[in-house]
């Protein structure tokens, strides 16, 4: 079993100034953008993982243009399970599984279930460069 959010993706564009870098990727069709402090061997064509932690991923549904996060896509629900506190969700980016992990009340005010579509939303800040193909 793959690991849990772990993206493969292209990078297709780098934005350097004063030591940060915005980088673009593409990941089986879904776009998504890291900020990082520090880049080294990484260029434009790099086949790279991207990861996110799963209590760094959260979940909407409805309206999410007034927002300032960055990375934005569908997806399917595939699992929930609920804790006493916290919720484990389920999704998949492509052939990729990856978790959300928010708190119970979260997924009962959003009434989340399985093989619903949710918005997922990642800020640029939270993805991470995993490992370089």
């Amino acid at each position: 079993m793959k690991p849990m959010n772990r993206f493969e993706a292209i990078v297709t564009d780098i934005y350097r100034n004063e030591g940060v870098s915005i980088v673009d990727f593409d990941a089986n069709g879904t776009a998504l953008r890291m900020t990082a402090l520090a880049l080294e061997g990484i260029e434009e064509g790099s086949r790279v993982v991207v990861g996110a932690k799963a209590s760094q991923i959260a979940l909407a549904k409805g309206d999410t243009q007034g927002l300032s996060i960055s990375n934005r896509f569908e997806a399917d629900i595939e699992a929930i399970k609920t804790g006493v506190l916290l919720c484990s969700v389920r999704l998949r980016l492509g052939d990729a599984p990856f978790e959300s992990l928010i708190t119970a009340d979260s997924a009962k005010r959003l009434g989340l279930a399985v093989g619903e579509r949710v918005t997922v939303l990642i800020k640029s800040t939270e993805l991470f460069i995993a490992e370089r193909r």
